[in-house]
């Protein structure tokens, strides 16, 4: 997928109720979508016209622009201590340092939407609209100012209440009275076949409207992680619309619009809004300056994929297996270990619309959660208590490793024929030298991949030569005798398809289910 915007998920807090208004003193300014506003302007059924609806929530929608710093990365001087060195760093820097040595800065500017949620000015965006950050990945950006323009062209000057990059949400707050704001819906209640409405800042262009229907709801796009569930439409969603409202037809804020599909980089049909339901706690939290807390298990996990399912005899898209155990953490205490299937956690089904990285992180700090898992041919619950999910910073795994060509050892065996039929692997014993080599943990033991038959399941599945198998079937194997052994057992059991837990280099160890048909 490609984006128009950066993008992340967002969290689930509590439950959700049909219409939530912030507190207003009595006698206050009431709210544009306010039900006792939209009664007689909710049209049923396929509405002639969106007009009414239009006028009455577009003033409460806004355009927010930042203006950046971007400073240019330096480049690498070929010719430090050389007669070329001045000359190099006047001319032939390409101006990413000025003649004082000092780094280079260009001024720059992004768009995005936002909408009003009170009438003194408070406001929702993204947190991706008013961030800086990598340009490119490699220039450092700095936000420097962030402008708010509303629907009657007035400007304010907005200030950062709250920000949570985690949902890609941001609080702003301008100084003003009075004006339209709208509320929260209830995005529980949406079908998919529902109208919506989206307006936004699409291109600069200023307050656009666009319609269209709720094409999906709990829509996983891939980003991973705890918040990856959105609401799927085909209303028109374009590069500046980020951080704008999604309408219902009763007018109320039942999604926040954050990310597209898009092949070409614009509208194609399929835009995708962070729900209400997972906003709102959020904006709330951020509103009064609190820092937003999460629960944490402290396990890395992966979905259940047709082959893994078949290699252990689960269902499909029910649970997620356990790749990693964060050692000292809730899900190590509670005795979760690497390889089991966890089922269920606080009375909540695993599937891939709910996820054990949403639940967990949708609970509250302390919470002490039952959890359903599968080992071993067994069923078993254990209970963890929930600590405070640690900054993504500090949860970034390493996936890199050097791609290193194995050494020569006259004490590996390589696998007899039996098991490159199987498997479609060439394996050889892990040795010290070789764990060396892969810059593996000191101790790691396994067995390691010499070759790979590129038309085998194993090859498609993307498995390399260099890469170290730790078990098989759940089966530690530190020899290649061992790994013949788990996979004759695997056959004797009945089984098709064989888990292996696969080390990369220095990356985290992750299963992938290999057809034992395939070398055949």
């Amino acid at each position: 997928m490609r984006y128009a915007y950066a993008v992340t998920g967002a969290l689930l807090l509590g439950g959700a109720t049909a219409t939530v208004a912030l507190q207003q003193p009595l006698g206050a300014q009431v709210a544009q979508n306010a039900p006792s506003q939209m009664a007689s302007m909710a049209p049923r059924g396929a509405p002639m016209s969106f007009a009414d609806l239009t006028a009455k929530l577009q003033p409460a929608v806004v355009n927010i622009s930042t203006t950046q710093r971007v400073q240019l990365p330096q480049q690498q001087n070929p010719f430090a201590g050389t007669p070329f060195d001045e000359f190099f760093r006047r001319f032939g820097g390409g101006g990413q340092t000025n003649e004082n040595g000092q780094p280079v800065t260009r001024e720059a500017t992004s768009l995005g939407s936002g909408f009003v949620i009170s009438a003194d000015g408070y406001i929702v965006t993204n947190n991706h609209v008013i961030s800086g950050g990598p340009a490119n990945g490699r220039a450092k950006v700095t936000v420097s100012a962030i402008t708010v323009t509303l629907a009657d062209r007035k400007e304010y000057t907005a200030r950062v209440v709250g920000r949570d990059p985690v949902s890609d949400l941001a609080v702003l707050k301008i100084d003003a009275t009075n004006l339209p704001f709208v509320q929260f819906g209830d995005s529980t209640r949406a079908r998919v076949g529902d109208w919506v409405l989206a307006i936004g800042n699409p291109f600069a262009l200023g307050g656009t409207v666009t319609a269209g229907i709720v094409s999906a709801i709990h829509r996983n796009i891939g980003q991973g992680g705890a918040y990856d569930r959105y609401i799927q439409t085909d209303a028109a969603i374009n590069q500046g619309n980020s951080g704008g409202p999604m309408f219902d037809l009763n007018g109320n804020v039942i999604g926040i619009n954050t990310a597209i599909y898009s092949p070409s980089g614009g509208n194609v049909g399929i835009g995708f809004a962070i729900p209400a339901e997972q906003a709102r706690p959020v904006v709330q939290q951020l509103m009064k300056g609190q820092r937003v807390r999460r629960g944490y298990l402290g396990v890395v996990i992966q979905p259940m994929t047709d082959d893994i399912a078949a290699s252990l005899k689960l269902p499909k898209d029910r649970g997620e297996i356990v790749a990693r155990i964060e050692p000292g953490q809730p899900a190590a205490r509670a005795g979760v270990q690497q390889g089991d299937v966890i089922l269920r956690v606080n009375n909540q089904e695993i599937t891939s619309e709910n996820t054990l990285s949403f639940i967990v992180a949708g609970l509250p700090v302390g919470a002490r959660v039952p959890i359903e898992l599968f080992r071993q041919g067994q069923r078993q619950t254990v209970t963890a208590v929930l600590t405070e999910r640690p900054p993504e910073e500090q949860l970034a795994v390493n996936d890199g490793g050097e791609d290193n060509d194995l050494p020569d050892d006259s004490s590996g065996q390589p696998a007899p024929q039996t098991l490159r039929s199987s498997l479609g692997l060439s394996l050889q014993t892990l040795t010290p030298q070789i764990t060396q080599q892969l810059q593996l943990q000191p101790g790691t033991r396994g067995v390691v991949v010499t070759n790979v038959d590129p038309s085998s399941d194993a090859g498609s599945k993307g498995l390399q030569p260099r890469d170290v198998i730790l078990s098989i079937s759940q089966r530690p194997v530190t020899t290649v005798a061992e790994a013949v052994q788990a996979v004759d057992a695997a056959k004797k059991g009945g089984l098709k398809t064989v888990l292996l837990l696969v080390q990369r280099g220095s990356g985290p160890a992750r299963y992938i289910g290999v057809d034992l048909a395939s070398g055949k």
